[in-house]
């Protein structure tokens, strides 16, 4: 089948992050990808070349008069696709199947949206319908992202070579390895305070972190004793390789998210802050629905530093993942595992709808 995605990169990497990995999955899976994108340069490092076979990486703007017909047509993250596309679709003796790719979320309401159509009844896409399609964490949902045979990858993964091929050692084999991937975040000068009291190597990845810790190095403002190191650009794999060498992670956004719970390690969430508030219901959603069951103590301790990590309350210090935080972070990618995966779920319903 032919699919033609479509990403607007609007910040931060997660929305172009998104849809390379859905690409590269439906091309491993011999499905041919359009990705359509206003500003590919993020691939440079997260994508370096030479890439899989199977998927065009094209500009944003109208298609060429001799573009093949498409099958499935996806719009990430509520973008808005090109009007003379959108003519060519409905133009199409079949017209292809029309999805938007919405924002992952573990708030109810996702249950009740996902696979809702919306007809269109004007403009150049009249009489066509598009659905939705929303990640989820649910069977009632579109799930998440995994590609097959990641988590056979990641037990044959050899963290310790990783880390030596990247330059890093670890001090004393007790030391403990953390991860920070991150938005601007006043809560960092607490964070770094707190980790500068534990036996850790801060791994810090390139990005606007990395510049604030940089800054706060050159007015000799870091906490003394902390020990870290920056972090090149990654690529999409090298990230997930590191976030299965760390112990503790802090991720951001959607797609590191996501990756973090494959990893199975314990991690901290900073979820994108929205203006209207929107993200504090989202945060606690999925606080409810990833600490149901858990250990009363590390669920109040999870809650109590997600909340500070997100500037939603005050700073009450580090509570540091043990040997509990492991085996809940495992047990609950265990539990993601026995859903459907998303693109095996968006090849059933094209194969589906054909």
């Amino acid at each position: 089948m032919q699919w033609d995605l479509f990403c607007r990169v609007i910040d931060n990497y997660g929305d172009i992050g998104v849809s390379w990995r859905l690409a590269r999955d439906l091309a491993a899976r011999g499905q041919g990808v359009r990705l359509w994108l206003d500003d590919a340069a993020p691939l440079q490092w997260m994508a370096p070349q030479p890439r899989p076979a199977g998927i065009d990486v094209l500009p944003w703007g109208d298609p060429a008069a001799d573009l093949s017909d498409s099958d499935v047509v996806i719009e990430t993250f509520g973008c808005e696709l090109p009007g003379a596309f959108i003519a060519r679709m409905a133009a199409q003796a079949r017209p292809p199947l029309w999805l938007n790719l919405e924002y992952l979320s573990a708030e109810a309401y996702v249950e009740r949206s996902h696979g809702l159509a919306s007809p269109q009844f004007s403009g150049p896409g009249r009489g066509l319908a598009k659905s939705f399609f929303y990640p989820g964490f649910t069977e009632r949902t579109g799930g998440l992202l995994r590609e097959p045979g990641l988590l056979q990858a990641q037990a044959r993964f050899d963290a310790q070579a990783w880390l030596a091929a990247q330059g890093i050692q670890r001090p004393k084999p007790e030391t403990q390895i953390v991860s920070l991937f991150a938005y601007p975040n006043a809560a960092l000068p607490e964070l770094l305070d707190g980790l500068a009291q534990q036996d850790c190597l801060l791994l810090v990845c390139a990005g606007q972190v990395q510049e604030e810790m940089l800054a706060l190095r050159r007015a000799q403002a870091l906490p003394a004793g902390l020990q870290w190191q920056a972090l090149p650009y990654l690529s999409q794999s090298d990230f997930d390789h590191l976030l299965w060498a760390c112990d503790f992670n802090f991720v951001r956004g959607e797609d590191s998210f996501v990756r973090a719970q494959w990893a199975g390690k314990p991690f901290v969430w900073q979820i994108y802050p929205q203006t209207d508030g929107a993200h504090a219901p989202k945060l606690e959603a999925f606080m409810d629905r990833w600490l149901a069951g858990a250990d009363s103590t590390m669920a109040a301790d999870y809650r109590q530093l997600w909340r500070s990590w997100n500037g939603l309350q005050a700073w009450q210090g580090l509570p540091w993942p043990g040997t509990l935080a492991l085996r809940h972070a495992q047990d609950w990618r265990d539990l993601l595992t026995q859903q459907n995966d998303l693109t095996s779920q968006l090849l059933g319903l094209a194969h589906k709808t054909s």
